[in-house]
Formats: C-alpha cells, structure tokens, sequence
C-alpha cells in the first residue's frame, strides 16, 4: 500500500482524494459483499462506537500513514506502523494496569531499540514523516484498545465495513471541501484501485480467513512480513535505498512483534 500510495502522488492525487477514492470504493465492495452473505450488521452501542472507531481512529491513522510517505521512504513508514504491537502493550499497563511479564518488556525495548536503529539508519525520511509515521501507529494502538470491547461482540467483517463506511464519509466530506483531484492517467487509477482493492479488502478478508484457518495467533505472526515486503519492494520498484543499519533495526522491530504476536498473555 505504501508503494502504490507514493505511485499515485506521482500521478498527481492528493491525500484527501486518495483516502476518500480508498475508503469508499473498499466500503462498498466490503458492504455488497456482506450483503450477499447475510451479513448481520450490528445495532445500537456498538454501531456507534464502530461509527466512532472509523470516523475518528481509522481516519486519523490513515491520514498519518499517507502523509508520512509525503516525507519519509515506504520502508521507514512499514515498520514504524509495526511499532503498534508494543504501543498497545505499554498502554494498556499504563492504561488499564495490566501486568507486563518479563518476555513481554524485553519485546517492547527489542521493538523501541529497533525503531532508533531504523530511524538513525534512514539517510533520506524528513522528520515530519518520522513524526507521522510514529504518530500512525500511536492512534492505530489507540483504536486497537478502544475496539476491544466491542470486537468481542461484533464480527470482524461488519465491523470492519462500518469502521471503513464511516471513514469514507469524513474522507469524502474532506475532499469535497479541498476539491476533488483525480489521477491524471490510467497508472494512477490503477494504484488507487489497487489501494482500496487489493490493500484493503482482500487483505482484511484474506487475513479473516487467515485467522479462520490457522488461529489469531498464527496469522497475526505471518502479518508481520508486511513491512519486510514493502521494504525489499520500495528498494525494487521504487529505487530507495535500505541501509544495513535499517535492516537491522527493521529485524529486531519484528523479532519483537513475533514474539508479542505469539505471546499475547503476560509472559
């Protein structure tokens, strides 16, 4: 997501069209999709608080995100997203109280010694995109612990598609104030359509199915080759450079998610 993001600001989209086009083109897909399926769509609290979660959480992690890549490589923006696994485990001990074992503190300074590592490797990211790409990934664990509650009730994929809907609306009001700026050629289209295809709804349902067929535990550890993927394809298709120093720092953020990932009880 974070190459074709970058390929369609070289085809002159803005970041409010973008994330509008996004948003509503994979709520749409994701709401035929449950309708065809029966899919039983929540009521009430929970509606609401989903509404909440796409309006507020989901629209300012993406905002984050797409404007890091404005300032930073996709690579360096990948794994600073990853930092969220050892966000929400040192929220919810200041938050909620929640013992952290021993495993679990060595994870998150693992994580945050590979995250200085990472940045101090990076020789082209501003600091803006440092900054966004961190605060992604603060608002992301944020909305991760403010839907736990209600994701205990609702299922994945209508809550999903509420929390994307909702966030579309926003987008949608946002690019309409800015105004509307298409892709200038078919390329563009193509990312954009890949964004909110191929990034976004196949991706939440494949990792639904993921958890279906291996458990949350696995398929949350397989997640983890996100950002590694998009480092070693931003090297490829996008010609930035990966420093030996990134890489390092880069391993050592997903040692630590795996183990999280495997691990999700004080240990």
């Amino acid at each position: 997501m974070a190459i074709l993001a970058k390929l369609a600001y070289r085809d002159g989209v803005t970041l409010s069209s973008m994330l509008f086009l996004r948003f509503s083109l994979a709520g749409a897909v994701l709401a035929a999709w449950g309708q065809l399926h029966g899919m039983a769509w929540p009521r009430g609290r929970d509606l609401l608080w989903l509404v909440a979660m796409g309006g507020l959480g989901y629209v300012g992690q993406a905002y984050c995100y797409f404007a890091a890549l404005r300032y930073a490589s996709a690579g360096m923006v990948g794994l600073l997203l990853y930092l969220y696994p050892a966000i929400v485990v040192l929220l919810s001990a200041f938050i909620f109280k929640r013992a952290i074992g021993v495993g679990r503190r060595w994870a998150v300074a693992l994580a945050l010694a590979g995250t200085a590592l990472t940045v101090g490797g990076d020789l082209h990211s501003e600091t803006a995109g440092i900054l966004l790409g961190i605060g992604a990934a603060l608002i992301y664990s944020t909305y991760i612990l403010a839907g736990a509650g209600v994701m205990l009730r609702v299922a994945p994929l209508p809550a999903a598609t509420v929390v994307i809907v909702s966030a579309a609306a926003v987008y949608a009001a946002g690019a309409i104030a800015e105004g509307i700026h298409w892709p200038a050629s078919g390329g563009g289209w193509l990312a954009v359509g890949a964004i909110a295809l191929f990034s976004t709804v196949f991706a939440i349902l494949g990792f639904f199915k993921g958890m279906e067929k291996l458990g949350a535990a696995d398929a949350s550890t397989l997640s983890t080759m996100e950002p590694l993927i998009t480092l070693l394809l931003a090297a490829l298709v996008l010609g930035e450079t990966v420093t030996p120093v990134q890489l390092l720092g880069g391993s050592l953020i997903l040692v630590a998610v795996v183990y999280l990932a495997r691990f999700p009880a004080t240990r």
